[in-house]
C-alpha cells in the first residue's frame, strides 16, 4: 500500500524559507511523477512542482514548476530515503496554502492534473505572513 507522509510546513515571514519533505512507503519510483500541489482556501488544487521518475517522455529527474514559483522553489529527491523535497525560498504571502505530496505512477507528458494522481499525502500547512 502506497503511503505518502509530508512534513516541514509551518509559519514564516515573507522572504523566509521552508523545506517540505514527502516520505514514500510501499512505492518505489518507477514511472510518472512525484509532485507537490497546493490548495489555498477557496481555490482549486494547483500543481506547484514535479519531478519525473521514469518513462519515455523525458529524462529521469527532470523537474517542472508552475510559473509563480520558478526561481524560488526547488524539487528534489533522495532515492535512498525514498523521499521527495520541496525547498521554498523567498516565500510570499500568496504561497500560503496546504501543500500536498502526490504520486503519479503512470507515464505521462502532463504533470499538472491533480486527477491523474492516485496517491496523496495528508497535507502540511504553509503560512507566510507579510
Amino acid at each position: 500500500q502506497v503511503q505518502l507522509v509530508e512534513s516541514g510546513g509551518g509559519s514564516v515571514q515573507a522572504g523566509g524559507s521552508l523545506r517540505l519533505a514527502c516520505a514514500a512507503s510501499g512505492y518505489t519510483y518507477s514511472r510518472g511523477y512525484m509532485a507537490w500541489f497546493r490548495q489555498a482556501s477557496g481555490n482549486e488544487r494547483e500543481g506547484v512542482a514535479a519531478i519525473y521518475t521514469g518513462g519515455i517522455y523525458t529524462g529521469v529527474g527532470s523537474t517542472y514548476y508552475t510559473d509563480s514559483v520558478k526561481g524560488r522553489f526547488t524539487i528534489s529527491r533522495d532515492n535512498a530515503k525514498n523521499t521527495v523535497y520541496l525547498q521554498m525560498n523567498s516565500l510570499k504571502p500568496e504561497d500560503t496554502a496546504m501543500y500536498y505530496c502526490a504520486a503519479h505512477l503512470r507515464d505521462s507528458s502532463i504533470w499538472t492534473r491533480a486527477r491523474d494522481y492516485p496517491y496523496w499525502g495528508q497535507g502540511t500547512q504553509v503560512t507566510v505572513s507579510s
